[in-house]
């Protein structure tokens, strides 16, 4: 065998914390729209549920990916009015809640991140909600994020391809 192959196949690429902070934060505000009785301590319930679970180590991703996650639950949770309101003006043939929950959620948390978090490029906010989409939405999720969220990026005030300057 090739040591060359051998080196490069062991090789692992390790997780974005910001991937997976996305993927939990969709994770808990499906479960949270799923249940009118959520509230704080249900936040520290699913971090016990997915520690206890054993499938990500207690390590520094993972303390970087629920940093991450609990920003964007907590700010999807708090501006959920506003977002859904951007997002209802560009699903024109959907509403709210009518759409598929995880591609509702999807919307929620790329939504916030492109009108509240100026250091996150918006195409990266897309492109990271998309792959989201791919894997955990309907055959459809991908196409059906990707084109609200590109009709809202078009509308925003700052450059889509680059962070907001830090003031």
């Amino acid at each position: 065998m090739n040591s060359q192959n051998n080196n490069s196949s062991s090789f692992r690429k390790e997780p974005d914390p910001r991937r997976l902070g996305r993927e939990f934060a969709m994770q808990f505000l499906f479960q949270f729209d799923m249940n009118a009785d959520f509230d704080g301590k249900n936040l520290e319930y699913f971090w016990t549920q997915l520690d206890e679970s054993g499938v990500y180590p207690h390590n520094r991703l993972f303390r970087k990916s629920k940093e991450f996650a609990e920003k964007l639950i907590k700010g999807s949770i708090e501006k959920k009015t506003e977002t859904d309101e951007v997002i209802a003006k560009f699903a024109t043939k959907w509403k709210i809640d009518r759409m598929a929950i995880v591609d509702r959620n999807i919307l929620r948390i790329a939504t916030y991140e492109m009108l509240n978090c100026p250091e996150i490029p918006p195409v990266v906010s897309i492109n990271e909600a998309v792959e989201i989409a791919k894997s955990f939405g309907g055959d459809e999720s991908s196409s059906f994020v990707n084109g609200i969220l590109n009709a809202i990026k078009d509308t925003l005030n700052r450059p889509a391809r680059e962070a907001a300057p830090n003031k």
